[in-house]
């Protein structure tokens, strides 16, 4: 279990033959603080004079420390000890010495009007009562307290601070306005650029607008040269199957007259001569020709887009071809 720490002013208390003299005389101490123009031996002294009937038992230099810290802990205690164990007549006494002490010099300083008027009212001490014990001691009324937050109190006890005062709200004022036309030309300056990437992003826009209907364009053209090649294509094919059917026709006729003539039919080489568009006599070379005339003509994949039908006819005609090529370069 840890040990509670005590502060200075508390020890002083528990070693105090009398907590509430010790209690009045950091009061006291806290009043000759705040007195201007005195040096510490003569705050020493006036507290000693002061305060010789009390029976608080110890050294004044401990009290003069925690009253030169300010230390508002130890004086709040103080004057919840004075509040409790004061009578009447010992409350004006401790308000009689504290107006003392801090009028020896015939000024009250603006801090110990303020702290006189603390120790009026922890006392218990009407502001009637207590403006009256100050005439009786001073010789002259309590005035009001000057306010430091109005400036006519400055101008009055410094001057020069409220000279620098003037001179500093004169430069924030300057430094306020300058700020102020640093924004509205960095105002200016972004809606400057904004516009600039409005107009850039709407020629963007334009630019590729103009660039998707050239491609359109250019689409439509190929689609329309594809469309063309096509039309030429299947214009060929129609072509070329009807020669072959006018061929076959015509070879058709030719096996019919053939057959109508009492003559005996031709022989096997005669019909791959035939094929091939040939007469017999024909050589090898003249065979050759013929045959890539022929395959070039109907060899299947010429006829790629059109029907399965004239896929299957243009592979037979293949066939036959290649067929009658191979028996005539085999037997001739």
């Amino acid at each position: 279990m840890s040990i509670a720490r005590f502060s200075p002013f508390e020890l002083l208390l528990l070693k105090s033959r009398s907590q509430v003299d010790t209690a009045t005389l950091l009061l006291l101490a806290w009043v000759l603080v705040h007195r201007q123009q005195v040096s510490e031996g003569q705050r020493r002294r006036r507290l000693a004079q002061v305060t010789a009937q009390f029976r608080h038992g110890h050294e004044l230099g401990p009290v003069m420390s925690i009253a030169h810290s300010q230390d508002l802990q130890a004086i709040q205690l103080a004057a919840e000890v004075v509040r409790k164990e004061c009578s009447n007549e010992r409350s004006l006494s401790i308000l009689h010495q504290a107006i003392t002490v801090a009028t020896d010099d015939g000024e009250l300083s603006l801090n110990n009007h303020y702290i006189l008027g603390f120790l009026a009212d922890l006392l218990n001490v009407t502001p009637t009562t207590f403006n009256t014990l100050f005439h009786e001691l001073t010789g002259k009324p309590l005035r009001a307290a000057e306010d430091p937050s109005r400036d006519a109190y400055w101008r009055v006890h410094n001057p020069e601070y409220h000279a620098r005062k003037a001179r500093d709200a004169h430069a924030a004022e300057q430094k306020a306005k300058e700020a102020e036309e640093r924004q509205r030309a960095n105002n200016e300056q972004q809606q400057q650029k904004r516009q600039n990437k409005q107009r850039q992003e709407d020629d963007a826009r334009r630019n590729k607008a103009k660039q998707d209907q050239a491609k359109q364009k250019q689409d439509k053209q190929e689609q329309n040269k594809q469309k063309e090649r096509r039309q030429r294509q299947e214009h060929t094919q129609q072509q070329e199957h009807q020669r072959w059917q006018q061929e076959q026709t015509r070879q058709e006729e030719a096996r019919r007259q053939q057959r109508e003539r009492p003559s005996s039919p031709p022989d096997r080489n005669t019909r791959a001569l035939a094929v091939l568009g040939l007469t017999p006599g024909a050589n090898r070379a003249d065979i050759r020709r013929a045959y890539r005339r022929m395959a070039q003509l109907h060899h299947p994949d010429r006829f790629y887009s059109g029907s399965e039908h004239q896929i299957a006819l243009a592979s037979t005609r293949f066939q036959r071809i290649k067929s009658a090529y191979d028996y005539l370069m085999q037997n001739t």
